[in-house]
Formats: C-alpha cells, structure tokens, sequence
C-alpha cells in the first residue's frame, strides 16, 4: 500500500468506513490469515479508513489464540470487535463481557450485530444489551421496514442492511436501498451496510473470486454513502438514483472543501463528517485492500 495524503473530503467521507470481515464469503479467510491482515492494516498508511473486526461470538476463543501475539505489541491502539451475536442474546452479552474483561485494554467488543424480523424482537434484545454496545440489526427490506426502522428509533438502536453477498438474488435492487436509508434518516437511526460493496462505484464484476464466477452489478460504496449524503440533504429520490447508477469516477470531484457531483451537486466536508457519525457508519467487507486499490485507480486516494 502507499502512502496516503488525502483531501479533507475523502477523509471525513472514508474514515474508518471498512469494517474488515475477512472470515465471510467470497474471501473466507482462516483465522489467522484474517488477524495478520487486520494488524498489517492497522500498521499501514490507510489505517485510518479501518473499522472493526467482525467476528462470530463462537470464534472469539479462535480469535484470541490467533490475534494474542499482535494485541500485546499493540496496546496503545485497540482493536474494536464487532461481534455477530448468537440467537441467545443473554448469553452473547455474557460471553463478550468476559471478553472485554480478560482482554481490554487491547481488544475490546464494543459493537454487536443481529437480526430482526419483529418489532418485539428489537424490543426484547434492547432490553437486554447494556447502553455501553452499539447493536446493529439487520432488518428486511420487506413492508414492514418503517415499523421496525421506527421501533430501533424508540429503542435508541441502530439498522443494518445487507447490499449483496455469493449470489445475483443477494443484492436489494436501487429503489430498497434507498427506501431503507430515506427511512432510517427520517427517524435519525444510524446504520451500517454489508456485503457486495467492495468496489467504490457502480459495476459488473464477479460474485466471487473463483475462476469463471458468475457476475452481477454491484453498488459502490461511494454511490451508497454519497446518496446517503445527499438524501439527508433533500434531494429527490429520482436524482438520488441517478446517484446510484453513477459509474465515472469524473463525475466527482473531491476537494478540502467537500464533494462535488455533476459540476453542480455540493455537500460540504462539514456535512460528510456529520453524516458519518450520525447515519450511515460503516460497511463490512471480506476485503480491506480492493476497496483502496480500486480508490487509487481512479485517483481518490
């Protein structure tokens, strides 16, 4: 990876935006095959678009026998785990919380994801998670998605949703995306996406990386986060589209000051830093190092 100087928008939009899940698909990594990328991460000159490690709550043992070495050397800068909760939410928050006690200071879980289908699913599983976690559900993009948007509202939770993964009919089409993300900044939740965003803009590219892998289009993660910017500004849902479906990386010009789309769209640095904190968080993705390759291609980074 080289160096890194980038403008203050980049920055403020991409800080901390990956959060790295190298043991899921297409990548599936060992253990220790996705530690040692993490660590090489945190040491490199990109460390500052790096989220958390995702992780099973049944791997945690596996990642503590793995990671050991490189969370000792590492104790001035932490690792944040996000854990992917079992179906008993009792004991996931048992299990983290020991966790956090035999490994804090130099890794802690501070972030757990589940999902939901129901309102009282969202409500039961608030009720017993400290406030110190931020949860994030993954939720259908079905007609029920302003109940249940409403109900993490009320319950100060946070949405998450999925955006692709191994197969064609994993990816939510453009009008889903948006309805979840208009919905979610109507009631001020903050949330995450997953999956099939490894790329920064809109393209055809294989579902996996084995030869021959049938391919599909994948949303970039600077349309997603873009649009997500420019919803929370009052754009129409139309234009947001647009956004979505953008493929040229000429059509956005970065600058200290802010991004500008088409010559004639604007948001601020000012605003992406408040959009990030407040609404849309991060992604997961199996890769760290296509997201910036790609960024660099296209001269973003």
């Amino acid at each position: 990876m080289t160096d890194s100087n980038p403008k203050e928008s980049t920055r403020a939009l991409l800080s901390e935006i990956v959060d790295y899940a190298g043991l899921f698909p297409p990548s599936a990594l060992s253990m220790s095959e996705a530690v040692v990328n993490y660590a090489t991460y945190k040491n490199s000159n990109y460390d500052w678009m790096l989220g958390r490690f995702v992780v099973p709550l049944r791997r945690l043992p596996e990642f503590v026998d793995s990671g050991h070495d490189f969370l000792s050397r590492d104790n001035e800068s932490p690792w944040r785990l996000s854990v992917l909760a079992s179906q008993d939410i009792s004991e996931t928050i048992r299990q983290i919380e020991d966790f956090n006690a035999e490994n804090a200071p130099n890794a802690v879980c501070d972030a757990i994801e589940t999902k939901a289908d129901a309102s009282w699913l969202i409500e039961n599983i608030a009720d017993a998670v400290p406030p110190n976690f931020a949860v994030y559900f993954e939720i259908p993009p079905g007609e029920d998605l302003a109940d249940l948007v409403s109900t993490l509202a009320i319950n100060k939770q946070r949405a998450k949703i999925r955006t692709g993964g191994v197969t064609a009919d994993a990816f939510p089409n453009t009008a889903q995306i948006i309805r979840f993300m208009r919905t979610c900044l109507a009631a001020n939740v903050p949330f995450k996406a997953t999956a099939g965003l490894h790329h920064p803009l809109r393209c055809f590219k294989p579902l996996t990386y084995e030869l021959n892998a049938p391919e599909t289009v994948m949303n970039g993660f600077l349309n997603v986060f873009l649009a997500a910017g420019f919803l929370r500004l009052g754009y129409k849902p139309s234009l947001i589209a647009e956004l979505f479906e953008n493929e040229w990386a000429e059509s956005f010009l970065f600058d200290d000051n802010g991004v500008l789309w088409r010559q004639e769209h604007f948001i601020s640095t000012a605003q992406l830093r408040h959009m990030r904190e407040k609404n849309i968080i991060s992604f997961g993705s199996c890769s760290f190092e296509e997201p910036i390759a790609d960024l660099q291609e296209i001269g973003i980074l």
